[in-house]
């Protein structure tokens, strides 16, 4: 069968398709790859009004604490010294499911954090992972749509999802992590969350560092097993929110301590993986946590759509002192994220009272769909001008940095970095006890047994290398459950 090229909506064929382009292949992603703009402004249009992922979520406000000095990594004024705290507020989510789904769901779960500063608002926006199934934010389109629907019939399909993840070796780390009782957590206040992605800080003396945050629930780790789930899931889709409400509402307010992990930079240069990778962890005993403060959810908003489904959360919404990094995701993240805030809420969706910043926003934004003037008033939409008081404080001049190439190239996303095994292998190996293994298999085992049609040899076939080239006996276990004789020439490749 003749093959057809793969071209953009305009009909002009092109090849790069899975690797941004990049200066450097470590640097950051150029704003001139049209085609992962194109592929990414598309992707947040394809639904209206509901989220194109974590449509299904629960959201309280509650308050942020500092409690240990990291005032030698970041001149942020919220961490300039200890009992500092701001209002937050926190949105939790399903990733797949519609917003009539349920919250019991085999998903990741979002972990959206908003920090209401005096320097702005600060969003982080991570998941109860610290890894992704992706490292390149061109290939986030395509993944997602194998999370969602089939089009012909509109239903979920597992031969969808394991034939990607089976193309896509770099998922295996947060496929294990997803197929683990993790996947399930009991509620939202029993899991972890994470930043995920790499940040950057910089201090006083204009010195960065590259950090990881965590939030360790206080409430302790609790999930459920796959039957659990899928009974939950049938006597009670909302029971993630509810528990959330109702702990709130008794007066059990939830927390979290927040951790950072921090890499310089001259441990990036030498560090055995590609430290800005989201498919990576950092080793605790090499980078180890350094605690930061607590989060308290305390206020259940009082009107869920207001506050809740309308609430919108940016990585691009950074403070002073915070920063970004060359991780691919992340800087896809930054221009996505936004953008479909524009389209789903609109383009002043930052003015309504659970995204706006409570301290000054001076600016000379003005019009679009829902305008509110009552902050700017008559005053001027144009800088520079005779007429107003603002002025632009050098003192937050963006921290400006060298790259280690000047090469513009879509690199290749696993050249010189396609060590996809080793960190799952010891995922299983060492940081899951016999039972949460068995549980892993059999949920692997249970959710590949749906795979059909024409290619279902293969794709098993090709997930089942994956799973031995991490560990051997997780292959060995999730084959003979699915009675595939095993090839020799597959144990070799697993060494």
């Amino acid at each position: 069968m003749d093959s057809k090229k793969l071209t953009l909506s305009s009909g002009a064929p092109y090849y790069e398709h899975q690797d941004s382009q990049t200066v450097g292949p470590r640097g950051p992603v150029l704003l001139q790859d049209f085609i992962l703009q194109e592929n990414l402004a598309h992707f947040v249009r394809e639904r209206i009004p509901e989220r194109i992922v974590h449509a299904k979520g629960s959201g309280a406000y509650g308050t942020f604490t500092v409690t240990h000095d990291i005032s030698n990594y970041t001149k942020a004024k919220l961490f300039s010294k200890v009992g500092n705290s701001c209002r937050m507020f926190a949105r939790f989510s399903t990733v797949g499911g519609e917003k009539g789904s349920a919250d019991t769901a085999r998903d990741p779960r979002g972990f959206a954090l908003k920090f209401y500063t005096e320097d702005g608002n600060w969003d982080l926006v991570g998941n109860n992972t610290p890894v992704f199934f992706i490292k390149d934010a061109k290939k986030f389109p395509d993944f997602i749509h194998t999370q969602k629907r089939v089009p012909k019939t509109n239903l979920k399909s597992a031969t969808m999802m394991w034939d990607f993840w089976s193309l896509n070796p770099e998922s295996l780390h947060q496929v294990l992590i997803l197929m683990s009782d993790r996947g399930t957590p009991h509620g939202y206040r029993h899991m972890h969350g994470f930043g995920s992605h790499t940040f950057s800080m910089i201090n006083d003396k204009n010195e960065r560092v590259w950090v990881k945050f965590h939030f360790k629930t206080k409430q302790g780790i609790k999930n459920f097993t796959d039957s659990e789930a899928v009974k939950m899931a049938g006597e009670n889709p909302d029971f993630a929110q509810e528990d959330l409400c109702n702990a709130i509402e008794n007066g059990d307010f939830p927390k979290w301590t927040m951790y950072i992990q921090v890499m310089t930079e001259d441990q990036a240069r030498d560090f055995r993986w590609n430290p800005f990778d989201v498919t990576k962890v950092w080793f605790h005993e090499d980078f180890p946590m350094i605690e930061v403060g607590e989060m308290e959810l305390n206020e259940v908003p009082v009107n869920y759509f207001a506050h809740v489904e309308q609430s919108t959360f940016s990585p691009s919404n950074l403070i002073n002192g915070i920063s970004f990094s060359p991780d691919k995701m992340l800087q896809g993240r930054l221009f996505s994220y936004p953008d479909a805030h524009r389209y789903r809420v609109g383009v002043n969706s930052h003015q309504l009272e659970v995204n706006r910043c409570p301290f000054a926003v001076n600016n000379y934004q003005r019009d679009g769909f829902m305008a509110d003037s009552s902050q700017y008033q008559d005053k001027p939409n144009y800088h520079p001008n005779s007429f107003d008081d603002i002025k632009a404080d050098i003192s937050y001049k963006n921290y400006e940095y060298e790259l280690d190439s000047a090469h513009v190239a879509s690199y290749n996303r696993n050249e010189n970095d396609d060590d996809h095994y080793t960190q799952p292998g010891l995922l299983y190996s060492k940081a899951m006890s016999p039972e949460d293994r068995q549980n892993l298999v059999n949920n692997i085992v249970g959710s590949m047994r749906a795979i059909n049609g024409p290619k279902k040899d293969e794709i098993i076939n090709r997930q089942l290398c994956h799973f031995f080239r991490a560990n051997i006996e997780l292959g060995m276990k999730v084959a003979s459950q699915l009675n595939v004789i095993i090839d020799p020439n597959m144990m070799n490749h697993s060494k």
